[in-house]
């Protein structure tokens, strides 16, 4: 970022301040009264469904609430954020609740049908795991990367994504296939069984060849040749076109190599993540406020919806980032992670009590293109959010 730019993201984070659209207390006390609000909205959704055996949140559109059983991808996030709220507040209602919904998720451990089965148990019985030590929770985990394994194709390389659309795609692969890869390394550490470390490098090496294009941004889905290995289609599915940079996807990127060096310290990694960050953060229609809309490429722009879930996910991947890069780097990330903090702490993307279905975010988009949870609440979107205060915490 040039001084010019500075320059100007300076007047524009003052004129934020002074319009009330960003939180301008201290850092430490918007964290800690993002978590205290957190825990009150959490509680009234867990109140909620608390009665619905099975059921877990997923947004709000319309005026009413949009929920799933376990089999949705999205059906491990509610729990996590459970946990990373019982993490701040040891609340043990929440705690409760925590248990009851990771829980609601313990069959997808037998999925083979998807590639989810990371989001859908890491999130939940991993962070359980790791703040309990719980050891019911280590069988539901392998139990699930053994079943993740089963998707994985040697003569390709990777774990397939999805099963359908088999006339367009032989083997698809789509860029938030990289955020399942945590559970496998979790599996190879635990199990000292290395396939599921060979699996999970062989996935995140294929794709960093094949995913991403020369500026570092990349393709949502790559279907591969069953045969040959080779990529045989490079296209979309929830971006604008095949060419452009859709927002969630490419942080889905930064989060995956940035985990990938924490666990692997494959400089390869580090390097990819810096890459990833640098395009985001200096990208020319990358908003001030670092909220991104939901395609940088969006012809709309700037008259289209935003994506909180993809800035969530970005101020936790920076977070984390920056404990493995240089002073110089470190200040830029965590410049861009305080900023995205604030504003979505502020009323503009923070819900009040008790509305909003009940959700903490406000103005996430799912699928654009296809008319799917446009400018609603989502439950990843609160996750990663409540992931990123949790990282942020800590450093304060």
């Amino acid at each position: 970022m040039n001084k010019t730019r500075k320059f100007f993201a300076l007047l524009f984070f003052v004129a934020l301040i002074q319009t009330g659209r960003i939180n301008a207390q201290p850092l430490k006390k918007v964290v800690n009264d993002a978590f205290d609000f957190a825990e009150q909205q959490s509680l009234i959704m867990a109140k909620k469904y608390e009665d619905q055996q099975g059921t877990l949140p997923k947004s709000f559109e319309n005026g009413k609430d949009v929920s799933s059983d376990s089999r949705w991808w999205c059906s491990g996030f509610f729990p996590g954020s459970l946990w990373y709220i019982f993490e701040h507040s040891q609340n043990q209602d929440v705690l409760k609740y925590a248990k009851l919904y990771t829980d609601r998720v313990e069959r997808e451990k037998y999925t083979t049908d998807n590639h989810d089965v990371g989001f859908m148990l890491y999130c939940s019985f991993g962070n359980g795991l790791r703040i309990t030590g719980e050891e019911r929770y280590k069988e539901v985990l392998l139990t699930g990367a053994k079943s993740l394994a089963t998707r994985f194709d040697p003569k390709v390389g990777l774990i397939r994504s999805w099963d359908h659309n088999t006339e367009v795609w032989q083997y698809p692969v789509i860029i938030d296939n990289l955020m399942n890869l945590e559970l496998m390394l979790w599996a190879a550490d635990y199990s000292k069984d290395e396939s599921f470390r060979k699996i999970a490098i062989s996935h995140a090496d294929k794709t960093m060849q094949h995913h991403f294009r020369p500026d570092y941004s990349s393709y949502h889905v790559v279907s591969y040749d069953r045969k040959t290995g080779v990529p045989h289609k490079k296209q979309t599915h929830q971006g604008t076109s095949d060419d452009s940079a859709w927002s969630r996807g490419q942080a889905w990127g930064l989060y995956g190599y940035t985990y990938l060096y924490r666990e692997t310290k494959d400089k390869r990694y580090l390097a990819q993540a810096m890459h990833i960050a640098d395009f985001l953060i200096n990208h020319p229609r990358m908003p001030k406020d670092f909220i991104p809309y939901w395609d940088y490429d969006a012809p709309q722009i700037p008259n289209t919806p935003r994506d909180a879930s993809a800035a969530a996910l970005m101020a936790s991947a920076l977070t984390e980032l920056s404990d493995f890069v240089d002073a110089q780097s470190k200040k830029k990330y965590m410049q861009v992670v305080e900023t995205q903090i604030r504003t979505l702490a502020s009323e503009e993307y923070t819900s009040k009590l008790g509305e909003n279905g009940a959700f903490i975010l406000k103005h996430s988009t799912g699928a654009y293109p296809l008319k799917s949870e446009v400018d609603v609440p989502l439950t990843y979107a609160d996750y990663y959010y409540l992931e990123a205060l949790t990282r942020l915490k800590k450093r304060l």
